[in-house]
């Protein structure tokens, strides 16, 4: 059902409406709500706004079945009058202040993207170094180790972004550096030490070196692998160990990683068959960050899964993996991991964009709305909106294709965190 025009002395509190004005113009935090108040009616009013457009579908009732309210625009007092004003001036100043944050947000966030693709590069070089310069190649993992476990160490609460990507890198490289972000995500949610931390992150930055071994063919394969392939991609736990031999000086710890990363906790895994604390303690956390990651970027588009179902499907699956890395893996990576699309309690859809370790039920939203050009659409932390909380997370296949393109959620899910100012 297709937008209602309706004069303004037609309005009544639980209509939902759609301000027939630019988003800058009115000082409402968005174009689109549902009328809660007579308060809100009498300010869209004393804007001079003499019509809006209301949606049925979304609205208490149908305008068209409501017996009309009659007219009510009489002559504000002049005291009422100054009260609007009072009222429309804290409620600019508040949406002022809300769209200054949302622009250090996304300076922040652009920071972030610019970090995280230059770590992405420096990985990728990092990788080709391996057979050509191994030693060279494990130098210079150290100091983008280095540089990373600072950033993730200099606050005491971190926010982690949802990457828009403009690489074009292979998918080892974003592989690897995600597989290292969240383990030392986790690793810090442990309380461990800087230097244990960054032990865990050159061990997940070098986890699947052995698949250089494994012809691409294999690695990169769409379709269902035979089991001959499957056995010969299992081998590049085994490549990567023969690899990291010749490496001068190479932690053991990170050779532990290698070898162990597909070891469940219940025996199930490759390729000794190890269970529990049998298992190294950095590779536990591997695994189970490795399992999300590939999760996300299946090869097989059957197999995929967005962030959130990801989870689910860990936990579901929560004998394969160490019962704490699992639940701080959940818990700060949030209910509504980045990259989900989410519908809210006013049933607007948006894009989780980040989760605040210290608020992990409320993220911040990339709100659709077509209103406002994509690069302006409003940035909402529900932290900060008690009345406003996310209602269900939506598959990206039932979602209309003007709101995916909006919203652009890449198809390669990547994290990276921000320093706080």
């Amino acid at each position: 059902m297709e937008d209602v025009k309706l004069d303004i002395n037609e309005l009544q509190t639980g209509l939902y409406i759609r301000l027939p004005a630019k988003w800058h113009e009115h000082p409402f935090l968005l174009n689109s709500f549902k009328l809660k108040s007579q308060e809100q009616i009498e300010m869209i009013r004393h804007l001079g706004i003499s019509h809006v457009f209301i949606n049925p579908n979304k609205s208490d009732f149908d305008p068209h079945f409501s017996p009309p309210k009659a007219d009510i625009a009489v002559q504000l007092s002049e005291p009422d009058k100054d009260k609007l004003d009072q009222r429309a001036q804290v409620m600019w100043e508040e949406k002022k202040q809300r769209i200054e944050k949302v622009k250090s947000y996304r300076r922040k966030a652009l920071q972030c993207e610019k970090d995280f693709e230059r770590s992405l590069s420096r990985t990728r070089a990092i990788m080709n170094k391996i057979r050509s310069q191994p030693q060279n190649a494990a130098s210079e993992a150290s100091v983008l180790v280095e540089d990373i476990v600072e950033k993730l160490l200099s606050e005491k609460e971190v926010t982690l972004h949802f990457i828009n990507s403009s690489s074009d890198l292979e998918d080892i490289y974003f592989h690897s550096l995600n597989v290292a972000v969240l383990s030392m995500m986790v690793g810090k949610a442990k309380g461990y030490s800087a230097e244990k931390i960054k032990l865990l992150a050159f061990g997940s930055l070098f986890h699947d070196i052995g698949k250089v071994k494994v012809p691409s063919k294999i690695v990169r394969s769409t379709h269902a692998l035979t089991e001959p392939e499957k056995n010969y991609l299992k081998q590049h736990t085994r490549y990567g160990t023969e690899i990291a031999d010749t490496i001068e000086n190479f932690p053991e710890s990170a050779k532990k990683i290698i070898a162990q990363h597909h070891e469940m906790a219940d025996g199930s895994g490759y390729p000794e068959g190890l269970k529990g604390d049998e298992i190294n303690e950095l590779a536990q956390i591997v695994a189970l960050t490795n399992a999300f990651d590939v999760m996300c970027h299946a090869h097989t588009p059957k197999d995929k899964k967005i962030p959130y179902s990801a989870l689910s499907h860990l936990y579901k699956q929560r004998e394969l993996y160490n019962e704490e890395n699992l639940n701080l893996l959940i818990k700060y990576m949030g209910v509504y991991p980045p990259g989900s699309i989410v519908q809210l309690s006013n049933d607007l859809i948006g894009l989780v964009v980040s989760v605040h370790s210290n608020q992990l039920l409320y993220p911040s939203v990339l709100m659709y709305d077509p209103s406002v050009p994509r690069s302006q659409a409003p940035i909402i932390d529900l932290s900060e909106k008690e009345s406003l909380s996310i209602v269900t997370v939506l598959s990206p296949g039932k979602v209309p294709e003007k709101v995916l393109e909006y919203l652009n959620p890449r198809s390669r899910i990547s994290y990276f965190f921000d320093k706080e100012e």
